[in-house]
C-alpha cells in the first residue's frame, strides 16, 4: 500500500534513456506484484505453464529488465525479509481484502461477468516461495545482481541509494523517500504506451523521478517532518493514521510546530493509535538493514535462461530467442565500446 504523499511531491516526467548508464535498486515484491495484477488472461486468471506454475510474474521480469538492460539501465532487486512486528496488522487487513476480492471474483464468474472477473482476480494476487525463487533464477540467469534485505526491502534499497551505490530506487510506492533514497523513480514497469482502461486506445506512460532534497525545499520540511507527515496520513505501520488528516493538512500542521513531539500532542496520537510514535517513527529512521552489502552480478547465461523459460516454464521460444539474440547484441557492442576506448 505505502503512504500517499502523490499531492504534495514534484514529480517530473524523462524518459528511459535519461536512466541511461546508471544504477537502479528496484523494490523486487512491488514490481512483482505490478506484474502479478496486470498480466492476466481476459478473466483475471493468472497465466500458467502445463505443469501449473505461474508464470505471470516471469514473463513480466523478463520482458520488462530485458528492456531495462537495452537502454542501459543496471537494475539490481531488492527482495523483502522479515516484515517488522507492526506491519502484522497491514498484512492481515490486505489477507481479509484478498479474501473479499476472491469471493466477488466467485460471485462474478457464477454472472459470467468477464470485466468483474478481471477486476477482482487481480486483487487477489499473492507470492509464494516458489514464485519468488523463479523470479531470482530469472534475474541471476538475465546476469542482474539480487540482494536479500532482512527487513523491508524498499529501506534496504533507500540505504544503497543514500550510499551511493545505486542511483535511485525504483518503486511505485513514496516509502523510500522516507527512508532517506536521495531519488525515486517511478512507473519503470509500464513506461509505455498502455491501453486505456475500459476504453479504446491508448496512453503514453513515462517515467517520474521524484528528488527528495527538492522536495524538501519546496515543503519546507526535514526528512524527520516528512516521515511524521507520512504518519499522520496513514503507513503500513499504522495504516489509518489520524482520521479527518490529509497530507495537506498533516503538512500544515508540521510546519507550524516547533517540534516533533508538540505535532503528536496536538492531533492526541496516544488516544487514537496503540502504538507510540516513537517506535513508529524510530521503524524510519533506523530500519533493520544490512550494510554494507555486498552486490554482486551474475554472468549473463543465455543459454541456461533459454532452457529455463522455454523448457521448464512453457515460453514461446521465438519471442524468448528474438530477447535474448537482443540482449546479446547489446552486450557485445558495449563489450566492443569498452575494449576500443582501452586500446
Amino acid at each position: 500500500m505505502g503512504v500517499n504523499l502523490r499531492d504534495l511531491l514534484i514529480r517530473r516526467e524523462i524518459a528511459l534513456s535519461d536512466l541511461s548508464g546508471k544504477i537502479i535498486a528496484i523494490d523486487a515484491f512491488n514490481i512483482l506484484f505490478q506484474f502479478l495484477s496486470s498480466i492476466r488472461t481476459s478473466d483475471g486468471q493468472l497465466l500458467m505453464d502445463s505443469k501449473g506454475h505461474v508464470t505471470s510474474h516471469l514473463i513480466g521480469v523478463f520482458s520488462r529488465v530485458s528492456r531495462l538492460l537495452v537502454e542501459g539501465i543496471t537494475p539490481v532487486f531488492v527482495f523483502d525479509g522479515k516484515p517488522p512486528v507492526l506491519k502484522h496488522e497491514e498484512r492481515q487487513k490486505r489477507r481479509e481484502q484478498k479474501a473479499e476480492a476472491q469471493r466477488k471474483y466467485e460471485e462474478a464468474v457464477e454472472a459470467g461477468d468477464a470485466e468483474a472477473m478481471k477486476k477482482f482476480a487481480s486483487r487477489t494476487s499473492y507470492l509464494s516461495a516458489e514464485m519468488i525463487a523463479d523470479a531470482k533464477q530469472v534475474l541471476r540467469l538475465l546476469g542482474v545482481a539480487v540482494v536479500q534485505a532482512p527487513g523491508e526491502g524498499e529501506a534496504q534499497a533507500a540505504v544503497l541509494a543514500s550510499q551511493n551505490r545505486v542511483w535511485a530506487v525504483g518503486s511505485q510506492d513514496y516509502d523510500s523517500l522516507l527512508y532517506g533514497t536521495p531519488r525515486l523513480v517511478q512507473n519503470l514497469s509500464i513506461a509505455g504506451k498502455r491501453k486505456k482502461m475500459g476504453k479504446l486506445g491508448t496512453v503514453t506512460v513515462k517515467p517520474l523521478c521524484i528528488d527528495l532534497e527538492e522536495n524538501l525545499k519546496k515543503l519546507g520540511v526535514s526528512r524527520e517532518q516528512l516521515i511524521v507527515v507520512a504518519m499522520l496520513v496513514g503507513t503500513d505501520y499504522v495504516p489509518g493514521g489520524i482520521k479527518g488528516l490529509g497530507p495537506k493538512k498533516a503538512l500544515k500542521l508540521v510546519q507550524e510546530s516547533s517540534s516533533i513531539d508538540e505535532v503528536f500532542k496536538a492531533v492526541n496520537w496516544d488516544e487514537h493509535v496503540d502504538v507510540k510514535w516513537t517506535e513508529v517513527f524510530e521503524l524510519f529512521v533506523a530500519p533493520n538493514v544490512e550494510s554494507p552489502v555486498e552486490i554482486v552480478t551474475p554472468p549473463f547465461c543465455p543459454k541456461e535462461l533459454r532452457e529455463f523459460l522455454v523448457c521448464d516454464r512453457s515460453f514461446s521460444e521465438q519471442r524468448v530467442d528474438k530477447t535474448l539474440n537482443e540482449l546479446s547484441a547489446v552486450r557485445k557492442k558495449k563489450e566492443q565500446s569498452s575494449l576500443d576506448s582501452f586500446l
